[in-house]
């Protein structure tokens, strides 16, 4: 009877034990699992919904958004809206996000030329991370050098940039190749969302 009890002890003690390690694994495996997304703007002037629909539509599938720009002070758009980044440009660490999405508005020019920016353009690029940007954004990848041979969109009065730094430029609203997502502008925020959210399940 005491061996018995016994081995039914030792066996209820295994099945807790095996249980717990079997919730902390899929614990453990949902966090590696999350998927995260830095979001750049300009101190001034980003364009309101290239920023928060696309920041909606990431959070509510359960995507990480964090937003950066060069000062942690509040962030004003183009239409007014007002925005505290998360963390600085100069803090991101291109290896510790799955998208690196640049937002345009005419404030974004800000980057063109960035070296830092393009530093962080191209470390993204070349280990695989998703490379976004939207309205005039789709510049500062193309200086960065990673839109040669690529198609690509860009708001209309960019488009020559674009062409002289090697794109393709095809002028639709959104264009995806590869890891690489560009969009036309405010009327293609939610539709460049969606691309990036396909292209984060994926």
């Amino acid at each position: 009877m005491f061996k018995a009890s016994l081995k039914f002890l030792i066996f209820g003690v295994l099945f807790l034990v095996f249980g717990f390690c079997v919730l902390v694994d899929a614990q453990t495996e949902e966090v590696r699992g999350m998927k995260k997304v830095v979001m750049i703007i300009a101190p001034e002037n980003f364009r309101d919904e290239e920023l928060l629909q696309p920041k909606e539509i990431l959070e509510r599938n359960g995507i990480e958004v964090k937003i950066a720009s060069r000062t942690l002070n509040t962030a004003t758009g183009m239409l007014g809206v007002k925005v505290k980044p998360d963390i600085l440009v100069t803090d991101i660490d291109a290896l510790d996000f799955d998208a690196v999405v640049f937002v345009g508005g005419i404030g974004a020019s800000t980057y063109w030329d960035d070296p830092l920016a393009h530093q962080l353009i191209q470390t993204a690029y070349n280990n695989n991370r998703i490379v976004g940007a939207i309205c005039i954004a789709p510049v500062t990848l193309a200086r960065a050098g990673i839109l040669k041979e690529k198609r690509a969109t860009v708001w209309s009065s960019e488009a020559q940039e674009l062409i002289r730094q090697g794109a393709t430029y095809t002028g639709r609203p959104v264009e995806k190749d590869g890891k690489i997502i560009t969009a036309s502008g405010p009327t293609a925020a939610r539709q460049f969302a969606e691309e990036l959210l396909t292209a984060l399940k994926y």
